[in-house]
């Protein structure tokens, strides 16, 4: 019997080692009619959807939910807390048909706020939410006090969720600098970073209605007012028309109409 020669072998055998090799599809479980009203109640994002986004939405919270894992520290994971963590991904993402947080495999959901050595219990708790760096890298931690009241009706202009997914995005370009390249084209990077700085400087004099925390630096002036857009969009279209305009065209989305 003749033996193939060497030289078909090798195609032959890569063309193995990728089905071997390759990765599963995680499989995407559809939410549960409870899931639905959870959203419906809770999210207001969701819930002013129309029919047809409310499908979309509720495609890209299972899609997260098959990527990341979402895991309780000190406290009992509920149905609500794991809805509101999708939801905040996905409200920043949802003018982008296949985005996915590919800098990102789990968040962490610690019962209130935490310290720099990741400890909720003792003194000098005073974060609400973080983007891993470092060996943390890929990880997200978030107060579940913070998660639920940035759904809450006494939230204002604030979600601390949505600010750390919002860093993430700016993260995805390679630097946390406010500056979200793979989001905005390179024509519109000079205009965005002079208004960023016209703005800090107006919070600064006490001259805008934005929370102070944006002037820390660029990185978080962009997380704190994408939680401003999205939570008090009509507000801020018309205190800030510019900057309004100018995160639309960010995020692809017009949370006004």
């Amino acid at each position: 019997m003749n033996s193939l020669p060497f030289g078909y072998l090798i195609p032959i055998f890569i063309i193995l080692l990728y089905f071997i090799l390759r990765k599963k599809k995680p499989a995407i479980e559809p939410l549960t009619e409870t899931d639905l009203q959870i959203l419906n109640d809770y999210v207001g994002f969701y819930h002013h959807l129309d029919s047809t986004d409310k499908l979309r939405f509720e495609k890209k919270v299972a899609a997260f939910f098959s990527t990341v894992k979402i895991e309780a520290v000190g406290l009992e994971m509920t149905t609500l807390d794991e809805l509101l963590i999708a939801s905040s991904a996905v409200i920043p993402i949802f003018g982008f048909p296949d985005w996915q947080y590919k800098n990102l495999s789990s968040v962490l959901l610690y019962p209130d706020t935490f310290n720099h050595d990741f400890q909720f219990e003792g003194a000098e708790r005073n974060i609400t939410g973080m983007v891993g760096g470092g060996y943390m890298n890929g990880q997200m931690i978030l107060s579940r006090s913070a998660l639920r009241h940035g759904f809450s009706k006494s939230a204002g202009k604030e979600n601390t969720a949505i600010h750390e997914f919002v860093h993430l995005l700016d993260k995805s370009d390679g630097a946390t600098d406010g500056v979200p390249e793979n989001l905005l084209g390179h024509e519109y990077t000079r205009p965005w970073i002079k208004m960023m700085h016209k703005e800090m400087q107006k919070i600064e004099d006490n001259k805008s209605d934005i929370n102070p925390y944006a002037i820390t630096n660029e990185a978080e002036f962009f997380a704190v007012v994408s939680e401003y857009f999205f939570e008090k969009p009509e507000m801020l279209k018309n205190k800030h028309p510019d900057l309004y305009h100018q995160l639309s065209r960010i995020f692809a989305q017009q949370p006004t109409n």
